[in-house]
């Protein structure tokens, strides 16, 4: 195999696939990326049997040919090298390297030995904006659990319904819902891996261009232009989040988000961690005050707010709250109270296509 290609190119691409590299593979040929060298284009393949990437780079083919390279190692040689043509030469597995004024050898894998990529054959698929998608992960992966013990909330669900597409996260103390719309007439629900898309989102540029989403029993794949994304898909049953979705509120108070995020914010750097990160919450007249103590000392804060219902006392674990305002991309937002041990529903002031719900905290009402 023998090719040349661009420094730059190579390198992008190069950090693409290694996405698909897990560092906690037992298989030393996982390691790898697999390079074959066709048709002036070198395609480069990284799997860890959960995430598969297939990326494409042009560039000029002398020879066409594969080989399996260390990921880290080549990608480290690439990256430091200078912005000039590339030139590759394999032969006998021995891998050569020359840029420049720099030249480097390096032991690779016979191709062949490589795991063959999942076969999809596609069920359903869809179209989705670039942007919208970034957006529909940021505003929900992060609210998927790390808990193995419970491998369905370490993904995110998906749900086509009625053009309307749902991306839904829990970990037991909050939940993330983003809707958007899509044109798409299939009726579709599926659990992806958060990490998938923590990887996914990393790859894709930001960019008004759609990509075409395919979908099989336990794969899904995300053909992204010059690259294409497989993730396996997580079986078993999504909790019922639709249950604790209540549409009653006893307390509807509505606060300038950035204020509010900057209150809880300050009062959290007293809030201790082995104390469930507590802040205490005291809605009325039309303020928001928000408390934390801790032997270290104590923090009052005050926020002007609109306030439509009853005073009340609430507490949260201002980690669980505060991910859930940050990531919202509005001006106002409405924080709504069915009492001080119910779920508080968060959405944007007219935008009804995200919500953040957080559980609080149970205290005594002499904590208060």
């Amino acid at each position: 195999m023998k090719f040349v290609i661009n420094q730059k190119d190579l390198s992008k691409h190069i950090n693409i696939a290694q996405k698909g590299i897990s560092t906690r593979t037992t298989l030393q040929i996982l390691d790898g990326i697999l390079l074959e060298a066709n048709d002036n284009k070198i395609k480069l393949t990284s799997t860890d049997l959960e995430i598969s990437i297939v990326t494409f780079v042009d560039c000029q083919v002398i020879e066409n040919g594969s080989i399996v390279v260390n990921s880290r190692i080549f990608g480290d040689i690439i990256r430091k090298l200078p912005d000039a043509p590339v030139h590759i030469n394999v032969k006998n597995n021995k891998i050569n390297i020359i840029c420049e004024n720099s030249e480097f050898n390096i032991i690779g894998n016979l191709g062949e030995d490589y795991p063959d990529l999942p076969v999809v054959e596609e069920e359903k698929d869809f179209i989705l904006n670039k942007d919208l998608l970034k957006n529909a992960i940021r505003q929900t992966v992060f609210a998927t659990t790390q808990d193995e013990t419970r491998p369905t909330l370490t993904g995110v669900l998906l749900e086509i319904n009625n053009n309307e597409i749902s991306f839904v996260s829990l970990d037991g103390y909050r939940l993330a819902l983003k809707k958007v719309n899509t044109d798409s007439n299939n009726e579709i629900s599926i659990i992806i891996p958060g990490r998938s898309l923590n990887e996914l989102n990393k790859i894709i540029d930001d960019g008004e261009d759609d990509i075409k989403i395919s979908i099989t029993s336990s794969q899904i794949l995300f053909n992204i232009g010059d690259t294409i994304f497989y993730s396996r898909l997580l079986e078993g049953q999504f909790f019922n989040y639709k249950d604790i979705m209540r549409k009653e509120h006893k307390t509807k108070v509505t606060v300038n988000k950035r204020d509010l995020q900057n209150s809880l914010e300050r009062a959290s750097l007293l809030a201790k961690e082995e104390k469930a990160n507590l802040i205490r919450l005291n809605v009325m007249d039309n303020n928001i005050v928000i408390r934390s103590n801790t032997e270290i000392g104590d923090v009052y804060e005050k926020v002007d707010s609109i306030q439509d219902g009853e005073d009340l006392n609430i507490a949260f674990n201002s980690k669980y709250i505060l991910e859930g305002i940050k990531i919202m991309d509005v001006d106002e937002i409405d924080l709504n109270f069915m009492g001080s041990l119910n779920p508080c529903i968060i959405n944007g002031v007219d935008d009804e296509n995200y919500t953040y719900l957080v559980l609080p905290v149970r205290l005594a009402h002499d904590d208060f």
